[in-house]
């Protein structure tokens, strides 16, 4: 790519790659939720990340909200979103995890209306890791990765211990 300097993208099926597919993959992702909200349907986002400065991603969750999807973001440090402003992130909230140990994971989450199971009976919901913070650097100038969890067991764990227990934590968390 001219563009980026760094080749041409690998045709891969699930891997999500900076600086090629994961940044237009994760606004079609929260495009998704609109939709589903806008269906009636369930439509949360729950996103983990160390940073999130990226304007685009930003006005979209910003779209997001307006639409009523759900948005959680649990950002350990730098954070461009302004939560709980009326009439433009009233359903957004940011959380930040301190503590001793410096914290990497980074997860993402779109429940994909998974109220409604799938024709197998499986829910729906995308659950990510990765490796890119949402800014500028991470996911237009570096070579980062995201990966769908695909195994039952790890999804529930994941969500669980990975992002519920972050969501509810109050003894270090502002």
């Amino acid at each position: 790519n001219e563009l980026t300097g760094m080749g041409k993208p690998a045709k891969v099926q699930k891997l999500l790659h900076a600086p090629f597919t994961l940044h237009d993959r994760l606004m079609g992702f929260i495009d998704n939720e609109i939709a589903h909200a806008k269906a009636g349907k369930e439509a949360h986002i729950i996103i983990k990340v160390n940073a999130m400065t990226e304007k685009l991603l930003i006005d979209k969750l910003y779209e997001a909200s307006q639409a009523g999807v759900k948005v959680n973001l649990i950002i350990r440090s730098m954070c461009c979103i302004r939560p709980q402003l009326p009439g433009v992130s009233d359903n957004i909230t940011v959380r930040s995890i301190v503590g001793r140990f410096l914290e990497h994971t980074r997860v993402y989450y779109f429940a994909n209306g998974h109220q409604n199971p799938n024709a197998n009976g499986k829910r729906t919901h995308r659950l990510y890791c990765a490796s890119a913070d949402w800014m500028d650097r991470n996911l237009f100038r570096r070579i980062e990765a995201c990966f769908p969890i695909l195994d039952r067991k790890l999804r529930r764990r994941v969500i669980r211990e990975g992002l519920k227990s972050y969501l509810v934590d109050n003894c270090q968390a502002w």
